[in-house]
């Protein structure tokens, strides 16, 4: 737990440009605070949200990860997670179904949160698990003069073509829902829910961890007592249009893309050693190349050993092509939240650990 309560704030933006197109009017970040800014304002690290989290669910990391002795820590909520401005607390709804929001959006938004209300121009660290994490490369890639250091903790650069499927499984289960019409919810869409959960607790957590009976471990009977008693209410609580507007926003999430970068006129892998003689012919993955080639910020990436939906694979493979990265995987049958480790010290130790390491000049 922090060490003291953050009461919550509101940094008013305006009428908002959106990077796609369009405007989100009135819109607003939620954020919170924990410890106090230094005089040089030096210390200050932006903790973006994951997925469906609002702050009392991640601010336990401030403290057993993220020292507030040393630490000013702002976490900040993303754009749709029901806190800052999304769907179910504005008039900024779907868009024929869809949320006109991408990370190029929480970027600039939380830019104009550190630059106005702290004055802070570059954050010490950008710290971010999932699609925290997915934010943290945003940084890296939009804004490299701005960004020293990122840690990226179960996350990618890029939405992979396995995590697509989990994420439309996903979209599918609330849509198909008899009170969906299109364009919106008609009433609680309480089939959908419940299927969304199913889904949700077969790849958040591992199969060593379904294996050994954690599920039985942390005091329920089934399998389906677990889903039925931890996971639906994780997701009833949230307004299912909010579901749907972060679920598209990890779907559309690409630094590549983000940064205006495209495989035809980007260079190929000698992009990370600085070779411009390379080109992207016969790489497909020439624009991600790249986009994190750009990155100048120090960088820790962090994996989980049994994480379904960021695979060390797919994290080593981009760690690779960003100069001077540090990759290290986490040994933990948690899965996904192996990067979330509220109740898991030793996780809680490496990740701290390598915290340290990345802020050590």
């Amino acid at each position: 737990m922090p060490p003291s309560p953050a009461p919550p704030r509101r940094f008013a933006l305006g009428d908002f440009p959106l990077a796609a197109g369009g405007i989100l009017p009135a819109a607003w970040l939620d954020y919170r605070v924990y410890g106090t800014l230094a005089e040089d304002r030096s210390n200050l690290v932006l903790y973006p949200s994951s997925y469906g989290a609002w702050p009392e669910d991640i601010d336990w990391v401030v403290g057993p990860i993220l020292d507030p002795e040393r630490w000013c820590v702002v976490l900040v909520s993303q754009f749709g997670n029901g806190r800052s401005t999304s769907p179910s607390n504005s008039g900024a709804g779907l868009v024929a179904g869809s949320w006109p929001v991408d990370h190029r959006d929480n970027v600039a938004a939380q830019r104009r949160l550190l630059e106005e209300v702290f004055q802070v121009g570059a954050p010490a660290l950008i710290y971010g698990w999932s699609m925290g994490a997915q934010q943290a490369y945003h940084w890296a890639v939009l804004e490299p003069e701005r960004t020293r250091r990122i840690c990226c903790v179960c996350g990618t650069a890029r939405t992979t073509a396995h995590n697509r499927v989990f994420l439309l499984s996903l979209r599918q289960a609330l849509t198909a829902d008899p009170h969906w019409d299109g364009r919106c919810f008609r009433g609680v869409p309480e089939q959908g829910l419940r299927t969304f959960a199913l889904i949700y607790a077969s790849w958040a957590a591992s199969q060593p961890f379904y294996r050994r009976g954690a599920h039985r471990q942390l005091g329920y009977a089934s399998v389906e007592a677990y889903v039925e008693q931890a996971w639906l209410p994780a997701y009833r609580r949230h307004d299912p249009h909010d579901l749907l507007a972060m679920l598209d926003v990890w779907l559309a999430n690409d630094v590549a893309a983000a940064a205006g970068i495209s495989a035809a006129d980007a260079p190929g892998d000698g992009a990370a050693d600085g070779d411009p003689e390379a080109t992207s012919q016969g790489d497909p993955d020439a624009d991600l190349a790249a986009a994190l080639g750009r990155i100048r910020a120090r960088t820790a990436v962090i994996a989980g050993r049994h994480d379904l939906y960021f695979t060390p694979d797919d994290c080593q493979a981009e760690a690779a092509l960003i100069r001077g990265a540090h990759f290290e995987v986490l040994e933990s049958d948690l899965g996904h939240r192996a990067g979330n480790p509220r109740d898991a010290p030793a996780e809680q130790r490496q990740l701290r650990a390598a915290v340290d390491r990345l802020c050590t000049d």
